[in-house]
């Protein structure tokens, strides 16, 4: 299954869960997210499931080995948003649920 098969199949469950927004297609920042009340908590990125998080928990996964902070191309990690490693072992959906619950 590819990165984007295991998206679409996350964007799909996601839904359901009330305050959810699936992404609206498009090319600008943010497209391409699930939201929750307008705040954007999980996107693909280059491959990689990106999920907002509280700070101390991104910073528990990156001393795990999880994976690493998101930069958005400003140079500069952000502290609230993790991207997972494609070799982590770590559930998509859960980490998903997670950013889920923390916009909520």
């Amino acid at each position: 299954m590819t990165p984007e098969d295991r998206f679409d199949a996350l964007v799909a469950e996601l839904s359901a869960v009330d305050g959810v927004a699936t992404p609206a297609g498009g090319r600008r920042f943010g497209a391409q997210a699930v939201r929750r009340y307008g705040r954007i908590v999980a996107m693909l990125s280059h491959g990689c499931l990106v999920v907002k998080l509280p700070r101390v928990r991104v910073d528990e996964l990156v001393a795990a080995g999880e994976g690493t902070r998101f930069d958005g191309g400003r140079g500069a990690p952000m502290k609230e948003w993790f991207v997972l490693s494609p070799t982590s072992a770590l559930d998509w959906h859960g980490l998903a649920h997670e950013a889920v619950t923390y916009a909520g």
